[in-house]
């Protein structure tokens, strides 16, 4: 079962890390973060996240391994991927979209609507 409220983050700049907290901490949303790629397993099997973020130019992490590793696993493959990126990073972007990204952004509109991106991605439109 997912928890509707956890978010995995896999974001090593401090600057965004602490606007993603205080995006969605007031919302009720609690953050794990991610610092390696062998912790992912471990982290989506004891948690089930309801979203994972990922900082796409993020160079401690291998994070385009880490989509494809969500994407191409059954348990997994579900989980609402955000990721941001430098917008002049044209093969990053392309990499991302052909492993499965759910959403990418610029590094500028993450900044500015970290909330509203997630939202979109995790929270139902009402029924009509």
């Amino acid at each position: 079962m997912t928890n509707d409220k956890t978010v995995l983050v896999a974001v090593g700049d401090v600057f965004f890390y602490a606007k993603i907290r205080e995006a969605l901490t007031p919302r009720g949303y609690a953050l794990e973060r991610l610092k390696s790629e062998t912790g992912l397993a471990e982290r989506l099997s004891k948690s089930r996240p309801s979203a994972m973020i990922l900082d796409l130019n993020d160079s401690r992490l291998d994070t385009l391994a880490l989509l494809r590793t969500i994407k191409t696993n059954t348990i997994w493959k579900d989980l609402p991927v955000l990721a941001f990126a430098n917008h002049e990073d044209v093969d990053t972007w392309r990499q991302a979209k052909g492993a499965g990204i759910d959403k990418i952004v610029s590094r500028n509109e993450f900044s500015a609507r970290t909330l509203a991106l997630l939202e979109e991605l995790t929270v139902a439109p009402p029924a009509t």
